[in-house]
């Protein structure tokens, strides 16, 4: 790779992380040296690049730096298709036109070498199962994540009496079987996962959950990560006593 290739991939690794990045991890996708990568971030440092954090530390891109857009790899344009091919076939009436005029903006600025090769990408991505329908507007939910809002919604398990709740939108998953919430619930005062389909009604409140959702999405993260460790040791211990059991 010619040394100012490679800069440009040192900026591009930088542009994908807001914290600071270790020179051992960006030398290993480089597969260069770990002295060649300290003298690339000095050239890039002495350019005049804000290129903030030193060896040990690790690196980071300073914010406001104007770096013009890169062009798309052809491997990088097919992983992009395949992706907003997964959205239209999971998302909403919405999602599913926004997704094909991604495809029609990309498609116009790019070079024709490329242009084909991404409308033509050869990676499918099946349709899932039919998705069960939804009584609430799922722009407005989305909409709510946004704006960082509260959402009142009448929710309804089988066989149980609907229960109105007051949660504290985080993070919208589009699995293969269901659209699922996962939200703070003021009612059980605990992270909760929310069927769409179960939602019989929602609100988008005024009101503002009192920590932001980027905070919210890390505390949620980590309680998954615990309930997640608590389930592997609690399914080891069990495996272990099985094998005692049988010996």
């Amino acid at each position: 790779m010619r040394r100012a290739d490679r800069l440009l991939q040192v900026l591009q690794i930088l542009r994908r992380y807001r914290r600071p990045v270790s020179g051992a991890a960006i030398a290993a996708e480089l597969e260069v040296s770990l002295r060649t990568l300290y003298r690339d971030i000095a050239a890039l440092q002495a350019s005049g690049v804000p290129v903030a954090g030193e060896a040990g530390v690790g690196y980071v891109l300073e914010e406001g730096y104007d770096l013009p857009p890169l062009m798309f790899t052809a491997e990088e344009l097919e992983i992009v298709m395949l992706g907003l091919r997964m959205v239209e076939g999971r998302g909403d009436a919405a999602i599913r036109r926004t997704a094909r005029d991604a495809v029609a903006k990309i498609a116009t600025v790019l070079p024709e070498g490329l242009r084909d090769g991404f409308l033509d990408a050869p990676l499918y991505a099946p349709p899932p199962c039919e998705l069960p329908g939804d009584r609430i507007e799922l722009v407005r939910l989305r909409e709510a994540l946004r704006l960082e809002r509260k959402v009142e919604i009448l929710y309804q398990v089988p066989d149980r009496a609907p229960e109105r709740r007051v949660v504290w939108p985080i993070v919208l998953a589009f699995f293969e079987h269901a659209r699922v919430l996962a939200a703070w619930c003021e009612l059980r005062q605990n992270y909760r996962n929310f069927r769409t389909d179960r939602m019989l009604e929602m609100t988008v409140l005024d009101a503002r959950p009192p920590r932001g959702r980027k905070r919210l999405y890390a505390e949620w993260r980590r309680h998954r990560l615990e309930e997640n460790r608590i389930r592997d040791v609690e399914t080891n211990s069990g495996e272990a006593e099985g094998c005692r059991a049988a010996g």
